[in-house]
């Protein structure tokens, strides 16, 4: 986990410096100070998936090529077999596996998610845009702008990505869903 959140830092740092952007530019762009950015750019700390988001809208970079490092090529489809899109571990809790990560120019971001359980409390985050969730096995809490819903197992839910939220497995087992960022 900890070489992946590695790994994206350095491609963010790369970016910034090739685009020849501001730490305070990127840093208002992502609605951070330039502290908190530059840590983000340590590889010390996890980068939330919403930052990394409007980093890509921003400056127009496919999500999939700043999370795995490879530039999508496919212009007519992409197929992705059964636990074998690229993935990374997003925090200790949180893996996503992308659906679409070679398939260029998408319009959505489409991912399997695994949230394992634990004791600390939801941690939230926001990204322009829109998702879509759908819980595949077990039960997850879910917390959007101070609500909070549980979905079981076909449950889904389609809010507005720009409001605080964040997931949680219950019942102390891991849950999986399909997570469609636009």
């Amino acid at each position: 986990m900890e070489e992946h959140i590695r790994e994206i830092a350095l491609r963010l740092k790369g970016l910034r410096e090739v685009l020849e952007i501001s730490v305070a530019e990127i840093a208002s762009v992502c609605g951070i100070n330039d502290d908190e950015y530059q840590e983000l750019e340590s590889g010390e700390h996890d980068i939330p998936i919403g930052i990394l988001h409007r980093i890509c809208h921003n400056y127009n970079v496919e999500l999939s090529a700043m999370l795995f490092g490879d530039e999508p090529r496919m212009s007519s489809y992409y197929l992705t077999r059964k636990g074998h899109g690229p993935s990374v571990e997003r925090s200790q809790h949180y893996k996503y596996q992308s659906l679409a990560a070679g398939f260029a120019n998408r319009k959505a971001d489409p991912f399997i998610v695994t949230v394992e359980p634990n004791k600390e409390p939801v941690h939230l985050n926001a990204h322009a845009g829109q998702e879509f969730d759908m819980v595949l096995e077990g039960t997850l809490l879910i917390s959007i702008g101070g609500k909070e819903l549980t979905l079981e197992e076909g449950d889904s839910i389609y809010f507005d990505a720009a409001r605080p939220h964040g997931m949680k497995a219950l019942n102390e087992k891991p849950v999986r869903f399909l997570a469609i960022i636009l």
